[in-house]
């Protein structure tokens, strides 16, 4: 089996003059990504492997919950940002099998739309929920059967859970 964690980058700022790529996190992005973090390892939900794009926010993003992960190998990928669903598939579909659970930490609409296309089975009422948003710092986990990142395919995954900031805490809203 192969567990896919897709996690959208806590919220950014977005400072006059600072190009996108390398907008920081916002005080609520600050507050929210180690809360996700803590969460994540709660739920024993510890990937192999980390594919983050290199966008600051989203190496911020994985910076603030990585130790609470247990430090995974990292792997930067400037493929996975700004990118449409299909690139990022297939960032996932090279990932070393190896890996049994892999995070990819990336930016919408591109993760959402990724997350709601692979996600064939799982609780309805998620699935709804996930096809109209993926705030930041949300994660969905999508189980795949099979032993090769190559195989995974739309429809094919079963989403586990789908999770927002403010279903952990109210006060981190998102």
């Amino acid at each position: 089996m192969r567990r896919l964690i897709l996690l959208r980058h806590a919220k950014s700022d977005r400072p006059p003059g600072v190009a996108d790529h390398e907008r920081p996190l916002n005080a609520r992005g600050k507050r929210a990504a180690p809360a996700v973090g803590a969460h994540l390892a709660r739920e024993g939900l510890c990937p192999d492997l980390a594919l983050v794009s290199t966008a600051t926010r989203t190496r911020e993003t994985w910076a603030a919950m990585e130790a609470a992960l247990g430090s995974p190998e990292t792997r930067w990928h400037s493929e996975i940002y700004e990118a449409p669903a299909d690139r990022i598939l297939g960032v996932i579909r090279q990932a070393p099998d190896t890996a049994a659970t892999l995070i990819v930490v990336g930016h919408n609409p591109g993760l959402g739309d990724l997350a709601a296309v692979l996600a064939g089975s799982g609780p309805r009422a998620a699935r709804d929920r996930l096809a109209l948003e993926f705030p930041t710092a949300a994660f969905v986990v999508i189980d795949f059967d099979g032993d090769r990142w190559a195989e995974i395919a739309p429809g094919r995954g079963h989403l586990d859970r789908y999770v927002r900031p403010r279903d952990i805490d109210p006060d981190l809203g998102g």
